[in-house]
Formats: structure tokens, sequence, C-alpha cells
């Protein structure tokens, strides 16, 4: 099936925001205007900074993952992440969908038709994930809930996300992501669960490495 310029934007911006929420989950730091509300945030920054923490300690991981979409279509995959900067979303057929970080740039794009869009990664919360020390911000978490099972953070920002909201869930004892739900600005649901998760693998430098060669064919 060829996708139409439209149906590419259209996906290529899905797959790029629920990308997004990952970094998001780990860049946030609350802020209150009162005191109840101050001691609140208080506990909701430690909370943010053990789980920023947790990720950053990690240099390498994979895993797979299954994304459930706003009409109810479902896509599987694996993912591949390496400190500093590296990343790879492999979506299993028929998708012909990738997602590559390699340390300068991030591409989205359809192997089948070699069809990219590049964004730098420097430019992108993305980088907020796959940086060596993470760096939390203040004015990302909308709402913290923990719960015995799992923790749940809900995340906000037009300047990075737009007007879309994501809601992390994580793991309450070992604060591994375990769930993330992007909410877009029509208040769809797209929702990508990760399991089977592996730390401290070693990777081939062919994971990461982005098929520049197509990009400059497409611009002559």
């Amino acid at each position: 099936m060829r996708l139409t310029s439209a149906g590419r934007s259209a996906m290529t911006r899905r797959h790029f925001l629920n990308l997004v929420a990952v970094a998001a989950a780990v860049s946030a730091a609350p802020v209150g205007a009162h005191a109840q509300a101050a001691a609140a945030a208080a506990v909701n920054k430690n909370l943010a900074q053990a789980i920023a923490d947790h990720f950053s300690s990690t240099k390498t991981m994979q895993g797979e993952f299954v994304q459930f979409g706003p009409r109810g279509e479902q896509t599987s995959g694996r993912f591949f992440i390496e400190r500093p900067g590296k990343m790879r979303f492999n979506y299993d057929a028929p998708s012909p969908m990738r997602v590559i970080a390699d340390g300068s740039n991030v591409v989205v794009g359809n192997v089948d038709l070699k069809t990219w869009d590049v964004y730098p990664l420097s430019k992108t919360p993305l980088t907020l994930l796959l940086a060596s020390k993470i760096d939390l911000s203040d004015n990302m978490v909308r709402s913290v809930k923990a719960e015995a099972e799992l923790t749940t953070i809900v995340l906000g920002n037009r300047t990075i996300f737009g007007d879309s909201l994501i809601t992390m869930m994580f793991d309450s004892k070992t604060y591994d992501l375990r769930q993330w739900t992007v909410t877009d600005n029509q208040g769809k649901d797209t929702s990508v669960i990760i399991n089977n998760v592996k730390t401290n693998v070693n990777f081939d430098e062919s994971v990461f490495r982005i098929p520049y060669n197509d990009l400059n064919a497409r611009r002559r």
C-alpha cells in the first residue's frame, strides 16, 4: 500500500509523539502555588527525580512494544536504546515504519518507500530521554498518582507537545516504565505497552545507523 503525503505526515506525527512521551516521563518536576501544593510538589519532584535517575543509570536497553491506536488498531515491534543519543523502534510487518536516532538526528520513515522525515535530536524531547544525565524541567507535570503496583504521571507542555497530554505508568517498586498514552487535541488516545525489557546489552553500531543516502537521494 502506498501512503499519500497526507497519510505519511499523519503517521509520522503520531509515531513521533508516541516516542516523545518516553522522554517527557523523565523530564518533569512539579510546581506549587500554596503551602499544601508546595509540599505535594516536593514529593512529586522527588518521585520524578527518582524516575529520572533510574532511566539515566540504564545505559542500554531493548524490548518489545504493542501499540493501540485511537480506532482500535494494533501494531507491535521492538525497540533499542543506547545512551547517549541513540534509539531505534522497528514496527513489525506489515508496517514499514522505523524510528531511528543516531546521536545527532531523529528520522521517522517508511522503509518500503524509502521516505524519511528528519528532526534534529537536540530540538526534540527525545534528547532528554537519551542523555547521559537527565535534566529535569519545572513545568511539565500535571499530576502524579502513586499506588501499590503502578505510579502514574500525567504530563503536558505546549512548547514541547503542543496540545497533547501524555500519561506515563511506571512500576511503583522498580520505577521501570510499563506503558504510556498520548491524548491528542481531539481527545483521542494512542497507548504503548512495553515488555520483555533487557538492560545492559551490547549493540552493533549498524542498529542506530540512519539511511542518509536515501535522504540525500530525495533532495536531489
